[in-house]
């Protein structure tokens, strides 16, 4: 019989790269961790790691089995939780994943509900992009996390998650009020010689614009980058530059003109993610929450999908 004990440390090690990080992490020694993974080699009659003189090389086996394992050790470490807050008479744990603009507009409504409707519940948020929360949850690290996907950038998602869609973003120009554009909704075409503002190089932001004016036949000049857009539309309110921002992300401000693009709308979707085997009794009752809190939301350049 596999011992969990030996299975976290292995999951550990893989992650950590070596028995003296993992060691660290866990509190324990280097050769106590040594002598646990020596045994769940034993037991499962295969070498998990390439031993080198400084280093480990984790074989194909221990990555697989540190893959399952992390699951199966976060769906444990749930059912753990959910004991002990039957015993002590709490209503259990709800771990939310979120990112910026879905943290300011949709999670603050939903986490009223639930504290209002489980008030014994301890509810824990983590705040980072798609990208970062989403492997969270495939780990059992996050329960469900709210993530996005632009049109022009659409997401793949694995089949162990459950994927619920949320909201429907239009995705808006933003000028300054004096420009030219501010007068009917704008063909991106009409702004090939402007300056851009846009998010980090790298993200679904930026790519979705460089691929929306890829397609009539011009780069963007992109001469301020910010994942903030309070930042980036107090830029546009200073004039230097003009910007493609998600609705969410979008808030009235004197001296700034929104618009969505002519002939071409554009969405951003948000989506809510959860494993499909996790059991957490919590689940139904934040789907519920974020779904009240979408439907509030919802109007302008926002609908429910």
């Amino acid at each position: 019989m596999l011992n969990p004990v030996h299975l976290r440390t292995l999951v550990e090690v893989v992650k950590a790269g070596s028995f003296a990080e993992a060691a660290r992490r866990l509190g324990y020694t280097s050769s106590a961790v040594s002598q646990q993974i020596s045994a769940f080699e034993r037991a499962v009659g295969v070498t998990l790691f390439e031993r080198e003189a400084h280093s480990i090389r984790p074989a194909s086996a221990a990555l697989l089995i540190a893959d399952r394992g992390g699951e199966l050790l976060a769906a444990f470490d749930g059912f753990e939780h959910e004991v002990k807050a039957m015993v002590q008479g709490l209503r259990g744990r709800l771990r939310i994943g979120t990112f910026p603009t879905a943290s300011a507009r949709i999670v603050p409504r939903a986490l009223a509900r639930l504290q209002a409707d489980l008030p014994g519940a301890e509810i824990r948020l983590d705040e980072a992009e798609p990208d970062d929360v989403l492997p969270l949850v495939l780990t059992g690290e996050l329960d469900l996390a709210l993530v996005y996907a632009y049109d022009l950038v659409p997401r793949t998602w694995q089949e162990e998650l459950t994927v619920v869609p949320l909201l429907d973003e239009a995705l808006l120009v933003l000028v300054p009020a004096g420009h030219p554009a501010a007068k009917n909704n704008v063909k991106l075409e009409d702004l090939r010689d402007e300056r851009w503002i846009a998010s980090r190089d790298g993200t679904s932001g930026v790519t979705c614009l460089t691929r929306l004016c890829a397609a009539v036949g011009f780069a963007p000049r992109i001469v301020f980058r910010s994942n903030d857009y309070e930042v980036v539309q107090s830029l546009v309110v200073a004039g230097v530059g003009v910007a493609l921002v998600p609705a969410l992300g979008y808030k009235e401000l004197p001296g700034t003109h929104a618009m969505p693009l002519r002939h071409k709308p554009l969405r951003r979707h948000v989506y809510v993610v959860h494993r499909t085997a996790n059991t957490n009794p919590l689940l139904t009752d934040a789907l519920n929450a974020l779904r009240d809190a979408c439907h509030n939301t919802a109007g302008g350049h926002m609908s429910r999908p």
